[in-house]
């Protein structure tokens, strides 16, 4: 009993007293904000067409529909063409600035509020890429994704090297961004325009009353018991959103396998045949070809396809095994944006998976990555040998972070 004891205290402390995954949570952050940004700027010509007031799907019939699912759109308060380019390049500047962790907690919201206004706004216009994208968007907001990899990171080692100076450093942009944001979501709540369903305006909400919650204890409290307690809600919350990405990852993968072989053909091993002399799922016709022309290739394709994704679930307590499965999902992805011509949907998977690479594996990508940098930018590292911001805020006491939260 008490040896359980032990080991239930052991891992409440380690789920409160540090956001675990912070190489993991990284790479994700990087990857959908990648994804979202290579989208909108591959479809920055057609956007008229997908999303614009003008477009096939009118604002109109948008605004209808929205009125029965109550769906969150910013589109939809005002059908003006300013408007839109003002929230389609809002969509762009976030994306860019999370991919880089600027202020990863502010654009983490911005991020989220530019994927749901622009999917749900055309809602017939996506795929299974754009539906995990959704998903995880909102998930985003509730993590600590800026903790290595990030700018934010790299503000942090220089904000406590210039404290052990004796300096005074005064953090002016957090503050300012969060206060022009209130205004937004108040102007917006009072005018009558967030009149969605609850769930997302109440995270808006809930994310702007923590953030100035904590704002206000990092510098009215006399005792570090409320910054700490404050900090331990923050581990928890992305802890918790962390074990929900991967639950998500798990659950997409088994329910696509389990779903495909009720399919009679997956079942006689002839499913990838057909997709591949589909007109729309065929850039490369020649490549199609040459990988449909033998049975024996379609046959372990199909069903490798169908045992990888079932399996690989129940392979998450066998790093070896996991490791290999992860390997296979990741190739296969990346032969369906070439093949079936579907890259944002195999970057989306691609991003998804990543939240299972060993932290071991992240950081020697992340000091290739160094080093590379080192000698293509000479003389502009940080000194630390590791990426731009290595050094983050997990698992250091809450009363060493008196900076309003990014």
């Amino acid at each position: 009993m008490n040896r359980w004891s032990l080991a239930v205290s052991r891992g409440i402390a380690r789920v409160t007293e540090s956001a675990l995954g912070p190489y993991q949570t990284a790479v994700i952050r990087i990857g959908f904000a990648a994804t979202w940004l290579l989208f909108l700027l591959r479809e920055f010509p057609h956007r008229q067409e997908l999303y614009g007031p003008d477009g096939p799907w009118s604002w109109g019939l948008a605004e209808q529909l929205i009125g029965l699912n109550r769906a969150f759109t910013a589109l939809i308060w005002s059908d003006g063409q300013l408007w839109f380019e003002a929230v389609f390049a809002l969509a762009v500047l976030s994306s860019l600035l999370l991919m880089l962790g600027w202020r990863t907690r502010t654009m983490s919201v911005l991020f989220m509020v530019g994927v749901l206004s622009l999917q749900n706004r055309s809602v017939f216009v996506g795929d299974g890429g754009d539906n995990v994208l959704h998903l995880m968007s909102l998930y985003l907001v509730f993590t600590r994704c800026g903790q290595v990899w990030s700018l934010d990171a790299r503000r942090e080692r220089r904000t406590r090297a210039a404290r052990a100076r004796g300096e005074r450093v005064t953090d002016r942009t957090g503050p300012l961004l969060w206060g022009v944001l209130a205004l937004v979501l108040v102007v917006v709540t009072l005018s009558g325009r967030m009149d969605s369903e609850w769930a997302v305006p109440a995270l808006l909400w809930a994310v702007l009353l923590g953030q100035a919650l904590w704002w206000v204890v990092a510098r009215v409290a006399n005792t570090p018991q409320p910054r700490i307690m404050l900090d331990v809600v923050g581990n928890i919350l992305h802890n918790g959103a962390l074990l929900v990405i991967m639950a998500e990852a798990c659950l997409i993968y088994a329910t696509a396998g389990w779903y495909k072989i009720q399919g009679s053909r997956w079942q006689d091993g002839t499913a990838v045949y057909y997709p591949l002399h589909l007109d729309y799922f065929s850039p490369w016709p020649a490549l199609a070809d040459l990988l449909s022309s033998s049975g024996t290739i379609v046959m372990l394709v199909t069903y490798g396809t169908v045992f990888v994704q079932i399996a690989f679930p129940f392979t998450l307590l066998r790093r070896r095994v996991k490791n290999v499965l992860l390997a296979a999902m990741i190739t296969e992805h990346a032969v369906i944006a070439v093949v079936l011509g579907l890259p944002f949907f195999s970057l989306a998977m691609i991003a998804a998976d990543l939240v299972f690479l060993p932290t071991s594996f992240l950081k020697r990508v992340g000091g290739w990555v160094a080093r590379v940098r080192g000698r293509l930018f000479p003389g502009r590292g940080d000194g630390d040998g590791e990426d731009v911001g290595d050094a983050g805020t997990a698992g250091r006491p809450a009363e060493a972070r008196v900076g309003f939260p990014a």
